[in-house]
């Protein structure tokens, strides 16, 4: 596929909006540095009081007395001067500088916080590059008035920086983005408008929040970026703003009505979609240790009496939970996701993660970096996850970091208690459709894969986690208590793969290669552990 083609099939699901404010946006920049107009940096207005019941502590770090900072598995230490612009960990690392999230860690004092600000206030017309992007201004901004607020501090060269910056994300809104970054946004237009007491800001976020949740939040309570960690997120940050009106006076019952609903429905969706061990699968852009946890989120929506939702059927998230006496399953006979904002999706079609006594077995092979190379692509990509490539080739043509070209889409959905079987056409340009079949028993997981006509190159890919180790004997797979068969195969081998489920962090694993040509069954056969078994 020729790049313009490429590009085409990326641009032509983009809404009207995106494509408007995008153009809008660069000129507007131009035009401002040809005439030399900069936004302003300190406006006369003053924050109020405000008061939350305790929520959930960061995972990013400041160490006390150092100037370093740790996220995503990479340190720094800037000694005498922080380097708010610092780049060499990538993009991702400098907005997690510039979020201020560890103004909220659990031992984070009073002093420390102000130095913290002071810096950044201080070196605000320097940091030029990532800083003062709308995304990093929404999560600072929350940040700071928590932390403002919790420690009754009330400075007028800090709330005029504050509201400046709040004037700045109000000028450039990411409606060229949507998705969870809009509603990034507008959570901190709400913060804003509360702590400034400002109309401008409060109306801007109730209008976003109104149209946005009801669009992004799905009706079987999954956000519709279809990752389990920014469902987290946004849930986290949807329980704030109900900790923000709930505690403070409610200047829109409808809005706080809205908020207090999505937070329902998206709680019985995660419940779904989290292990009995706590997990949540790696679907999509997920890791570990960026969002709270389920057990954390669960915790902090019973503390503002958040009633979780009676058990919604997973329906238009696509994804499926089955559990079983000795494994849990969770399937995706969904779409990608949203066609206007794909960018945190992988070409991962039928793909599925099976835990077996509360333990990962097979997994998704994780994100370890929003970097555009290698990595991140070979991350997204169809044979990096546990379904079929035919002829080499990805279901949806991703590329970038974050852009998705051609599509594969569900064309044919059946379902049963234990049968969920499924068509999609991500390789309608071979002239192929793949059909694949679960069929869920209590110690057994049957797969039926099924090409429309016969591929010389059909290969079935399943990824096991680090601590699996297998052995090949006669075309079975053996591991401790599990024994994978298979039928119509060509060829199976065992190869290693890096396996991340935080990012930054890649690890030694195994994963197997079955080659076939029309169609192939694998039958998963899971042995329920003794209790001399766990002993041992």
């Amino acid at each position: 596929m020729s790049n313009y083609i490429r590009l085409w099939h990326t641009v032509k699901y983009l809404k009207f909006k995106q494509i408007y404010f995008r153009i809008y946006y660069l000129l507007r920049s131009k035009l401002r540095k040809i005439f030399y107009l900069k936004s302003k940096i300190w406006i006369d207005k003053k924050g109020t009081s405000l008061y939350f019941i305790e929520g959930i502590f960061p995972v990013s770090r400041f160490y006390s007395k150092k100037n370093k900072f740790k996220f995503l598995n990479h340190s720094i230490d800037f000694q005498s001067k922080i380097d708010w612009n610092y780049n060499k960990y990538g993009k991702l690392w400098t907005y997690n500088l510039n979020y201020f999230d560890y103004l909220n860690q659990e031992d984070m004092d009073k002093e420390e916080g102000l130095f913290l600000i002071n810096e950044y206030i201080s070196n605000i017309e320097d940091n030029i590059y990532d800083g003062l992007d709308p995304f990093p201004i929404s999560l600072r901004g929350i940040n700071w008035i928590k932390f403002l607020t919790k420690h009754y501090i009330y400075e007028s060269y800090i709330d005029e920086s504050l509201y400046a910056q709040y004037m700045i994300l109000l000028d450039k809104l990411e409606y060229h983005l949507l998705g969870n970054h809009l509603l990034e946004n507008a959570f901190s237009l709400l913060f804003g408008g509360y702590y400034f007491n400002d109309n401008i800001l409060l109306t801007k976020a109730n209008k976003i929040l109104s149209e946005e949740l009801d669009e992004q939040i799905l009706d079987d309570g999954s956000h519709y970026e279809l990752s389990p960690m920014y469902h987290q997120i946004m849930l986290y940050r949807i329980l704030d703003c109900i900790n923000l009106m709930q505690n403070n006076t409610i200047y829109d019952q409808r809005l706080f009505n809205l908020l207090t609903k999505k937070a329902s429905i998206m709680l019985s969706w995660l419940e779904y979609m989290t292990f009995n061990n706590g997990d949540i699968p790696l679907l999509n852009d997920s890791a570990k240790v960026v969002a709270p946890d389920s057990k954390q989120l669960f915790n902090y929506a019973s503390k503002l009496n958040i009633i979780k939702k009676d058990q919604l059927p997973l329906k238009e998230s696509g994804y499926r939970s089955i559990t079983k006496s000795t494994y849990e399953c969770i399937v995706d006979v969904g779409n990608i996701g949203p066609d206007y904002i794909p960018g945190h999706a992988h070409a991962d079609t039928f793909h599925f993660i099976l835990y077996y006594n509360n333990e990962p077995f097979i997994v998704d092979t994780g994100t370890s970096t929003y970097e555009s190379n290698d990595r991140r692509e070979i991350e997204r990509s169809t044979y990096a996850h546990n379904t079929v490539v035919v002829n080499k080739t990805n279901q949806s043509n991703v590329w970038g970091a974050f852009r998705v070209a051609k599509r594969a889409k569900i064309i044919q959905l059946n379902e049963t208690e234990q049968k969920i079987q499924a068509v999609h056409d991500g390789y309608r340009d071979l002239g192929i459709f793949h059909e694949r079949t679960f069929l869920f028993y209590d110690d057994e997981l049957i797969i039926q894969d099924r090409l429309n006509k016969p591929s010389e190159k059909s290969t079935a890919y399943i990824h096991f986690h680090p601590n699996v180790t297998l052995k090949i004997k006669d075309s079975v797979v053996f591991t401790d208590h599990v024994s994978i068969y298979f039928e119509n195969m060509k060829n199976i081998e065992i190869k290693e793969y890096l396996y991340s489920d935080e990012f930054n962090l890649l690890q030694k694993a195994f994963y197997i290669e079955i080659s076939f040509n029309t169609s192939l069954s694998t039958k998963i056969s899971l042995k329920k552990k003794s209790s001399l078994d766990e002993n041992n």
